[in-house]
C-alpha cells in the first residue's frame, strides 16, 4: 500500500492546527510561559477560551476576527501563523512532487514539512522579541545533521562544514561590527541559525542564502517601517533569513538554485 498520499494530505490538513500551536510557542517562549499547561484566554477580558473558540481559521472567520464575550479584536498574528503554516505544508508537497529523484516522497515531504514549521516558529520568535532561541536553533542543526548523515558519510561531513562555514562567517560579521560601531549588530542567533541551515543545505547555496535573506530583510523593512528607516534601527534578520533557507530546501528538492 502506497502510504505517501494519505500522509502528505493528512499533514496539509493538519498545518493549520500545528501553525495554532507555533503560535502559542511564538507567543509564550520569549515571556518564559509554558505552552503546555495554560489555557489560552482572551488577553483583553481574560475569559478563557473553547474549543469552538480555537478552530484554525474557522474560528477567526466565523468570529470575524473578534473575541466571542468582549468582542474585542483577535491578534491577526494567530490566524496568520495558521495560513502560513498551511502554506509550508503547500509548498512542501509540490516540492517533492517536483523532484527529479521521486523515490522517497514521504520521507521528504516529513522532512520539508519539519524544517519549515521551525522556520516558521523561529521566524515569528524573532519579529516578536528579536532572539532566535538556543533551545530551538541548535536541535535544528542536529536535526539537519542527522537527516545528512542517514544519507551517507560523506554528505554528513560536507553539511558539517557548512554548518561550520555559516556559524563562523555570520559570527565574524557579528565581531567585525561589534569592534567598528561599538554595538550589536548581527546576533549570536542569527550565526546559529545559518549554522542550521548550512547543516541542513550543504554549503553550495549558502552565500545566495544569505544574499537573499538580506533582500527579503531589507524589503521588509522598508515595506514595514519606511517612514522612519534609519541606520540605528534594530531589524531583525531571523525571519528573512529562515525564509530564505526554506525556498533554499524548496529549490534544493526541484534540483534548481537561486541563481
Amino acid at each position: 500500500m502506497n502510504f505517501a498520499l494519505p500522509l502528505h494530505t493528512g499533514l496539509v490538513i493538519a498545518s493549520p492546527f500545528i501553525g495554532s500551536f507555533l503560535g502559542v510557542l511564538a507567543w509564550r517562549l520569549p515571556e518564559g510561559r509554558s505552552p503546555f499547561f495554560t489555557r489560552s484566554h482572551c488577553p483583553n477580558c481574560d475569559c478563557v477560551l473553547g474549543a469552538r473558540d480555537l478552530i484554525p481559521l474557522v474560528s477567526y472567520a466565523i468570529q470575524r476576527g473578534k473575541c466571542r464575550y468582549c468582542q474585542s479584536a483577535i491578534d491577526a498574528f494567530h490566524p496568520a501563523m495558521e495560513v502560513a503554516a498551511l502554506i509550508v505544508a503547500g509548498a512542501a508537497d509540490w516540492a517533492v512532487h517536483m523532484a527529479p529523484d521521486r523515490l522517497d516522497l514521504t520521507h521528504l515531504m516529513i522532512q520539508g514539512c519539519l524544517f519549515g514549521w521551525w522556520l516558521l516558529l523561529l521566524a515569528a520568535i524573532d519579529l516578536r522579541s528579536t532572539t532566535l532561541p538556543d533551545c530551538l536553533t541548535l536541535p535544528l542543526l542536529g536535526i539537519g545533521l542527522a537527516f545528512a548523515a542517514q544519507h551517507s558519510r560523506a554528505e554528513f561531513h560536507l553539511h558539517s562544514l557548512a554548518a561550520l562555514l555559516g556559524w563562523a562567517a555570520f559570527g565574524g560579521v557579528a565581531l567585525l561590527y561589534r569592534k567598528l560601531r561599538a554595538r550589536d549588530g548581527l546576533g549570536g542567533g542569527d550565526a546559529k541559525l545559518l549554522a542550521a541551515g548550512g547543516g541542513w543545505l550543504g554549503p553550495f547555496i549558502l552565500p545566495e542564502i544569505v544574499f537573499m535573506g538580506a533582500v527579503v530583510t531589507l524589503a521588509g523593512a522598508w515595506l514595514t517601517r519606511k517612514a522612519s528607516l534609519s541606520a540605528q534601527m534594530r531589524i531583525p534578520f531571523g525571519p528573512g533569513l529562515a525564509f530564505a533557507l526554506w525556498g533554499g530546501w524548496l529549490l534544493k528538492i526541484i534540483g534548481q538554485s537561486y541563481g
